[in-house]
């Protein structure tokens, strides 16, 4: 092979190799300057949306710090949200409210979930399903002394007066219902820091429509009381079956001038 020719193919050998290495440099100088570049980031716009900041229970009471603004996209605002552009006083104004609707952290409030106390709806929302609220008269004798407060658990006794057959006067006492939550003492419906007594003249009680109707009736036939449990069988699962009232209980009840009889019991 002659030397020009070695020569030549040198020479394209060295060309293709610094051809070569600058497209490398140029690529890898490209790849830097992207990767150094500064990511654009697209802000949605948001609306501070009134959430909450725990998970709130059914009945449970919004106090400081069950609430707070989240931020929240703006396409993804509901109607139905209270948005800090249109309520900013919307977070103090829901103290002390209570819960309707079971709600998780970081949920939006929307005013079905919330309702406050002004509301002519509160007691409905306090109650549990398939319960109703009953009244009851009560005074310092049959009330504990005015020691039974709202959330208290309670037996209900009916106290009877009769005549015995020779004529003497006499009564009987019966328990009527167990471990029945007391939901307010007049217009009180929860405990306040420092309270220990609430005197009262009637007593709101949450109980099936089966209590309701034995409560009524025992309201007519005798004087009722209230006795109160004691925290640790107070619990709404702790009534046990010896616990209960006998189902041979009998009420007495005139209708329409016939004397006929009813069984007590806390079930149903």
């Amino acid at each position: 092979m002659g030397i020009n020719r070695i020569a030549v193919l040198v020479v394209a050998a060295l060309a293709a190799g610094g051809a070569a290495l600058l497209v490398r440099t140029i690529l890898s100088d490209s790849n830097e300057a992207a990767a150094n570049a500064p990511s654009r980031v697209v802000q949605m716009p948001t609306n501070e949306v009134l959430v909450a900041s725990a998970y709130l229970e059914r009945g449970a009471t919004v106090e400081a710090g069950s609430l707070k603004w989240q931020p929240w996209p703006e396409s993804a605002v509901n109607a139905n949200f209270i948005t800090k552009a249109l309520d900013p006083e919307a977070l103090n104004q829901m103290m002390n409210a209570t819960v309707r609707v079971p709600m998780q952290a970081g949920e939006p409030v929307t005013v079905t979930k919330l309702i406050t106390l002004d509301n002519t709806g509160f007691m409905a929302a306090v109650l549990e399903p398939g319960m109703r609220a009953v009244s009851a008269k009560i005074s310092p004798e049959t009330g504990a002394g005015g020691f039974i407060l709202p959330n208290d658990r309670v037996d209900v006794i009916q106290t009877e007066e009769r005549r015995t057959e020779s004529g003497n006067r006499g009564a009987i006492s019966r328990t009527i219902l167990k471990n029945v939550r007391v939901l307010a003492i007049d217009q009180t419906f929860r405990e306040t820091d420092g309270e220990q007594v609430v005197i009262g003249k009637t007593a709101t009680l949450e109980l099936t429509p089966r209590q309701a109707e034995m409560l009524a009736l025992s309201s007519v036939a005798g004087e009722v009381s209230l006795s109160l449990r004691s925290l640790s069988d107070s619990g709404p699962n702790t009534v046990n079956e010896q616990d209960q009232p006998s189902a041979t209980t009998q009420l007495r009840v005139v209708r329409y001038g016939a004397e006929g009889t009813m069984p007590l019991g806390s079930a149903e």
